[in-house]
Formats: structure tokens, sequence, C-alpha cells
């Protein structure tokens, strides 16, 4: 898509990161009147926004986090009136299957807990799971489905954002690094850019992976550490059902294009790197937990990860210059797995011919919450990252409640689970 070729010395707000979350909220505020700008160091959505596995669910979510999904999903539903476009958005559905009473027992508990939200997800037997899902070899315990749940498509969602955002006025500028902060008697007034300064009211930070580094720039810490999921698309085929199925160790979806989206849901490759150092003990019961399921390396990427710097001036070239897209390589051991449990329980997918692998680096928080909310000791800084894995499907929401900080009015929901002092 093309973005603007104009440079202001000047706007309301600057959003840092042109992913889904970012453009969500230049949209909110273009549509409010409000003049901003989004500047992304490399493209529009070229990391997770565009890598993760397009689920817009509220199944299974955290409970704190479950206001902000129904919420999404409302915005999800009115997005292509919105924008003007098909963004892939599809109710078709979300199951998640249990082999075992311990996995069934566990989606019990989680649907025990949110009775009374108004959610239209229920149990299911293991009859029930081979006949809404036809064709498994698998023993299924049962399951839990929330047909109301769906999927979109993360590249063509983002960029229609992003046209929608362009055409009530925002400026979206690519390849253009934010290295600092401006600011004035303690408050923010700007940023610098590597291709100059922009005064502003306002910054939100978007910058889903990269917002540790650039926040500690400022004496600011963020607890996130990088993990990377591994994704395959297959080439158009028939399955078993157009609805996303989650099990312990694999996940599908079905694609716009007739294809679908498989992952190894229950393993993530996490390369060490500095800050899993510095901050993992943070992590102690997540890791106790989820030991198990996380494939870690020491190699290359902690090298390549110290190479860069973690202080730097507002005159030198930062690391946003040095790395524009993280682009992680795909863990084919990973996709292997993911394949083999899935054709193990839905035998049509042998005949599956993957037409696309890649790799996406998720920013995880100790919680697996987001953080969004403003900077105490920077005023003029609303923090929007930290989304662990969910920021395209809450995004729109996301951006919605960041907007809505940013310009200090009374939030759409209440903000007290993202606050960046939890932690």
């Amino acid at each position: 898509m093309t973005t603007s070729e104009r440079f202001p010395g000047s706007t309301s707000v600057v959003v840092i990161g042109g992913g889904i979350v970012g453009l969500s909220t230049a949209l909110t505020l273009a549509e409010r009147g409000v003049p901003v700008v989004v500047l992304e160091k490399g493209r529009i959505a070229g990391e997770q926004s565009s890598r993760n596995l397009g689920w817009v669910r509220k199944v299974m979510r955290a409970v704190p986090d479950l206001p902000m999904a129904i919420a999404a999903e409302r915005m999800w539903q009115q997005m292509p009136a919105r924008v003007g476009e098909d963004c892939g958005f599809r109710q078709a559905g979300i199951t998640y299957v249990a082999r075992t009473d311990a996995e069934l027992a566990a989606y019990e508990a989680w649907l025990d807990t949110v009775r009374g939200e108004g959610l239209d997800s229920r149990m299911l037997t293991g009859a029930e799971v081979a006949q809404a899902i036809p064709g498994s070899t698998g023993r299924w315990a049962g399951g839990i489905a929330t047909p109301s749940d769906a999927r979109a498509e993360p590249t063509l969602a983002s960029s229609a954002i992003a046209r929608a955002a362009l055409a009530h006025g925002a400026v979206i500028v690519e390849n253009c690094a934010v290295r600092t902060l401006e600011t004035s008697a303690g408050a923010v007034r700007g940023v610098v850019t590597e291709r100059g300064a922009i005064a502003c009211d306002h910054v939100v930070l978007a910058g889903g992976v990269w917002s540790r580094r650039f926040l500690a720039n400022h004496g600011v810490r963020l607890l996130a550490l990088p993990l990377v999921a591994s994704v395959l698309r297959t080439a158009p085929m028939d399955g078993p059902t157009d609805s996303a199925v989650g099990a312990a160790d694999f996940s599908f979806r079905k694609r716009l294009d007739g294809g679908y989206t498989i992952t190894q849901r229950g393993a993530l490759f996490a390369p060490l790197m500095l800050d899993h150092l510095l901050i993992g003990m943070k992590y102690l019961p997540t890791l106790v937990a989820q030991w198990k399921n996380l494939r870690v390396s020491f190699g290359r990427d902690f090298f390549a990860d110290l190479a860069l710097p973690r202080r730097w001036h507002a005159d030198a070239v930062s690391p946003f210059e040095r790395l524009r897209t993280i682009d992680p390589p795909v863990n084919q051991a990973l996709n292997d797995e993911a394949m083999r449990n899935l054709v193990a329980a839905w035998p049509v997918f042998a005949n599956a011919h993957v037409a696309q692998s890649w790799g996406g680096m998720i920013d995880v928080t100790p919680d697996s919450l987001p953080v969004i909310g403003n900077v105490a000791r920077l005023p003029g800084l609303t923090l929007a990252t930290g989304f662990s894995g969910h920021g395209f499907g809450t995004g729109p929401a996301a951006g919605h409640l960041a907007a809505d900080l940013a310009m200090g009015e009374t939030p759409f929901l209440d903000p007290t689970p993202y606050r960046l002092e939890r932690f």
C-alpha cells in the first residue's frame, strides 16, 4: 500500500509502531478529528501483526482480559463498514478439543468463571466433537466451543485499517524510526526520528517487541520477553471444518484463500537473549508450569541481540534503524511436529500442500496481559504493548482504549488490569 510522503513538523499525537494496535489507535483518533502521525521503522504490519494466526477469540481468554475481547469482537463485526473493505472477518467459531479429562476440566473451570458474561461458549462431549468436526481418528474426551468466536486475515485487515486512517486524515510514515522522546519540564513534547523532530502533545508507544528497549533508553522498565512462534499455511484444500480448532499440540483455522493456517499450539521457541537473563526470574511461575512447552536455544540470536545498543542519544543511529524488521527463522521441527499431530488427529491433512512457512516474534509479559496505560514518570506517554500473542484479536479495542487514554477521555473500558505499575 502507499503511505504518506510528507513528513510533518508537528501534530497532536504521534503513534510509534505501525502494527494492528498502532493503526487502530490512529484510526480511532483520526475519526475523532485528532491530527495523528504513525511512525513505523520498517513497513506497516511488517512484524507480528502480519504473522499471527488471525484468531479473534473469547474462549479461554484470561478473565481480566475478557471485556477487551468482547469489545474487540463487536468492533471487528463493524470493521467492514468502518473501513469500507473486507478484512476477512468471519464468525465461524472456535473449538478447543481435549484428549484428557484434565484438559476438559480446565475448560470447564474457565467456563464456570465466566458464567453471567453472556458468552455462547458451551462444553462438548467426545461424540459432539466428532459430529461437529468430522473425519477425526483421535479419541477426544470432549471440548469447548464458542460459535461467535472468529477469525480475520492479518495482512488484509492491517492494510485496510491503515487505508481508512489515511482517508480520515492520519499521516503514516514508513521506514522512519523514532530514536527518542523529546521532553520539556519532565513531560513528553515530541519525538526525534531519523528524519528529524516532530513536536506533539502526546505519544502512544505501540512498538511490540521493541517497546522494552525503547523505554529502557528513557529509564522506564517494561517486563516483556521475546518468544518465537512458527506457522505454516497450506494451499487451498477441503478440510474438516471452517471453524478454528485448537488442541494441546496443534491448531488450525480456515483461511479466506481456502487454505489453512497451522501451528504447534502447545510449543514456542525461546532463543535466549540478554533480557531472558535480566528479568527471567519474573517469569518463574510461568516457566515452571510451561517448561515442557518451550524449545530453548542459545546461539547467534543472543550475540546479535547483544550487538544492538541499549543506550543511545537522539543524534545516534538507533537499534530500530539497524534492524528494521525482525524476521526470525522458521523452527521447522515445530512445524513438522504440528503437522504430524494434526494428521494423526485429522488424516485429511496428510494431503495438504504446505505453501508457506514463517516465524513471528511475540512480546510476552509475566501475566500474558498487555500494558495499556499512561506512564506516570513521563506525562504525555501512553503505552499499548506487551500483547503476548493476543494483539491481533483485541487490536481494535486496544487501539480505542489507547486513544481514550492519550486524549484524557473517560476510557470506554476499565484499564486497571493493564497498568504498567502492576509489575
